[in-house]
């Protein structure tokens, strides 16, 4: 099929699952005419899901020439890996040399060796593994060098505790390097507390089984009884059980960080545990207590110092301080930050603010000067705290310069990629998944931002939007706002929210984050649409509209979505007198939530950002950012007026006193 084909075939089916399959897809395939070919890929991925390796052997031959062929003989061969001879990989590899598959099969063969530790067949294959995102590819990396005898310790620590889930790469290397006396088990008791203070049993016994298998079912029990096993009176005369008492003690925080700050306060406890665990514990308890806005949470974390902290454990103490409005703690916990975490966006804004805070009205106070510079290196339209930023040093928020117009060549170069036109026609099946990552790894490699940009533009005129969107983020230098920032369905869009009186760009802004603009995606809990509404709150607000034929069979219909999920949004950013964060935390984890995480009497009213960076959900706090971020450059773009983030932001704290207790019944 000729390039411009797929073009047209693609922007017919922009309606696409995502990331997951659909009927609405399958219907999407049958408006487009698909070859006996197409028909029999289709068929070969089925197989595939199956785990059918006879029927994906029977219908190989039939794919050869068809322009997914590589991804059939990928599935084939990958189903059969364990078991395919080395020269049907090595086949598989020059024939398919340079393309997303040879590599991702590359790394399963790479692991597969790791796991069988054949080092040597490992070390030879790994400089062709192109990818280099695997931890666990890392981590058998790792394990191959400490063979040969170098020192991989300190690697292997920092990716194995780095790993929030079970990791058994990481943890191959690590049990290997216990074995040798060359990891300290200090490593593996913080692994333990890391899964317990994560709520995630299976790390933390995994880890402890290196050590003494009746460890890992003790905490098995401790686990289920934290308390318990506090109160054994044994349990304080065994010395050789602290560390265990350590996780005892970081559980019953998960649980309850104010009862654990009583236990810590214990005499028993207190002479029992090291320097280096009360400082942890210490770090966890005082991270429970901010998750949970408690104002004793900076005070829990005072008690212990920052050099011995989690980074984790610093984040949140960063927060609490903001929270408290502690600016001089603020300065001293991101200080104490390493250089990675302390060079993030989010931190260097807040150091920088509390720079100012603490420093003289003297232009030439080095904090001051020091926060300028800062502040001044930061400040863009790229995100949330580039935004404030930027408005902290005096400007307002408009849309960069449009770049120089796209060349005929570096059109050309684009439409010629492989790569690129296996992942629309692959996404003109149906299969978003596998189109997605194909385009990911075509774009990923090491292309410069002219490249990236007419990578871009051809999901742009495809209307594959969030590859339009995500590619064209990946530029460095350029910013091309028309293209971060699309407005598709902009007629209806605008006509709902003028009848309803809803910000155009706050709806944008919020459909950005939400689907990127895919009116067929889905989440793995059932959201759908353009607007990703649940079909319970869809049902509940199309009743309140007075939407009387509607049905769930209709939220995937664009202006169906549209109308519900703008209305609802309403709703919501009523019942909040209008405060777009506190609006935007309750479309995505709820009214209930956002009103909880508010305050009650006594709560401070906190800057807009200050409650955004405390917000206890990751996903939720990282949510509210973008979607006021978005808003505020779609605001920009929209009116053509410069725009203010803080202002969106404003001030959040209890509800005013006297004002209606509105929405009390929204899902």
């Amino acid at each position: 099929m000729q390039f411009s084909a797929i073009l047209t075939s693609v922007a017919l089916a922009s309606a696409l699952v995502f990331p997951f399959y659909s009927s609405a897809a399958a219907q999407t395939r049958d408006a487009v005419a698909l070859t006996q070919q197409d028909q029999t890929f289709l068929d070969m991925a089925q197989a595939y899901r199956n785990r059918d390796a006879r029927r994906m052997a029977n219908l190989l031959a039939a794919l050869q020439g068809h322009p997914l062929e590589v991804w059939a003989a990928y599935w084939e061969l990958s189903s059969r890996l364990n078991d395919a001879p080395a020269a049907d990989i090595e086949a598989f590899m020059t024939r398919y040399s340079g393309s997303y598959l040879e590599d991702r099969l590359r790394a399963e063969w790479l692991q597969q060796l790791g796991k069988k530790q054949d080092w040597a067949t490992f070390e030879r294959e790994l400089p062709a593994y192109r990818m280099n995102d695997e931890r666990a590819i890392r981590c058998y990396t790792w394990q191959a060098h400490s063979v040969r005898g170098v020192d991989t310790s300190q690697s292997v620590a920092t990716d194995w505790l780095g790993a929030k889930d079970n990791d058994d790469a990481c943890a191959q290397a690590a049990e290997a390097l216990v074995k040798a006396r060359k990891l300290k088990p200090l490593v593996v008791w913080q692994r333990a507390r890391l899964g317990m203070e994560m709520d995630r049993l299976r790390v933390s016994t995994q880890a402890l089984d290196m050590l003494d298998k009746s460890w890992s079912k003790t905490a098995s029990s401790i686990y289920d009884n934290p308390k318990r096993f506090l109160n054994d009176k044994v349990t304080a005369l065994r010395l050789q059980t602290r560390e265990l008492v350590s996780l005892a003690l970081i559980r019953l925080a998960y649980q309850d960080p104010d009862a654990a700050a009583t236990e810590m306060d214990k005499l028993r406890w207190r002479a029992q545990l090291s320097h280096e665990e009360r400082n942890w514990l210490w770090g966890v308890i005082g991270k429970r207590a901010a998750q949970k806005l408690s104002p004793k949470a900076l005070g829990y974390f005072e008690q212990g110092q920052w050099v011995e902290m989690h980074e984790d454990h610093l984040a949140w103490a960063a927060r609490a301080a903001l929270r408290a409005g502690r600016w001089d703690a603020v300065l001293t916990i991101i200080s104490s930050m390493n250089p990675a975490q302390r060079s993030d966006p989010a931190w260097a804004y807040w150091l920088a603010r509390a720079q100012l805070a603490r420093a003289s009205s003297s232009p030439t106070d080095p904090l001051r000067v020091e926060a300028q510079r800062s502040l001044n290196s930061l400040a863009s339209t790229k995100g949330f705290y580039e935004m404030l930023a930027l408005e902290e040093t005096g400007q307002k928020i408009t849309v960069p310069p449009k770049p120089a117009p796209l060349t005929a060549d570096e059109r050309q170069l684009a439409a010629n990629s492989p790569g690129l036109q296996r992942a629309l026609y692959a996404i003109r099946l149906g299969l978003r998944t596998e189109g997605v990552r194909e385009w990911n790894y075509s774009v990923g490699r090491n292309l410069d931002d002219r490249s990236l940009l007419a990578a871009a533009e051809l999901a742009c005129q495809a209307e594959i939007w969030d590859r339009c969107i995500n590619t064209s983020e990946r530029s460095k230098a350029i910013f091309d706002a028309q293209q971060r920032f699309p407005m598709p369905h902009k007629a209806a869009v605008l006509a709902r929210t003028q009848q309803i009186g809803l910000d155009p760009a706050y709806v944008y802004g919020l459909i950005r984050q939400e689907s990127r603009f895919i009116i067929d995606a889905r989440s793995g809990v059932g959201a759908a649409g353009l607007m990703q509404v649940m079909p319970a709150t869809a049902k509940w607000t199309a009743k309140k509209l007075g939407m009387t034929d509607y049905g769930n069979h209709l939220i995937h219909d664009r202006d169906t979505n549209i109308a519900i999920g703008t209305g609802y949004l309403k709703l919501v950013l009523d019942s909040f007198e209008g405060s777009m964060p506190l609006a935007a935390a309750a479309y995505n984890a709820g009214p209930s939530r956002s009103r909880t995480w508010r305050g009650q009497d006594g709560a401070p009213t906190l800057e807009g950002a200050i409650w955004a960076e405390n917000v206890p959900f990751t996903e939720t706090r990282d949510y509210v950012k973008k979607v006021l971020a978005n808003t505020t450059l779609y605001a920009a773009l929209i009116t053509g007026q410069p725009q203010s983030l803080k202002a969106r932001m404003g001030m959040v704290g209890p509800r005013p006193v006297g004002s209606a207790e509105a929405g009390l019944d929204l899902p």
